[in-house]
């Protein structure tokens, strides 16, 4: 199990196109894919775009990621990744 913290650094945070580009990512690899939200106290599955959205997550929130499985750490490199370019979008 790896985890890692990252902070939600595009303008319009989490939003429907971002979580949807977050689940296509998290759905190439076997690992499971957890995201907490620690001011709200708030789980997400990285897999389910409803479960990303409840996150609620705008610009400058904290999130921890726990991936869990065979591909872990590639999983980790790529959602890091995804997240430290701000989705495609401007910062």
């Amino acid at each position: 199990m790896v985890e890692s913290r990252i902070l939600v650094n595009n303008r319009l945070g989490l939003h429907a196109r971002a979580a949807a580009q977050l689940v296509r990512l998290t759905a190439k690899f076997k690992s499971s894919v957890t995201i907490f939200r620690a001011d709200r106290n708030v789980f997400a599955n990285a897999k389910s775009i409803l479960s990303v959205l409840a996150l609620a997550a705008s610009k400058g929130t904290e999130l921890s990621i726990t991936v869990d499985g065979e591909d872990e750490e590639a999983a980790l490199n790529e959602i890091e990744g995804l997240f430290a370019n701000g989705f495609g979008e401007s910062l």
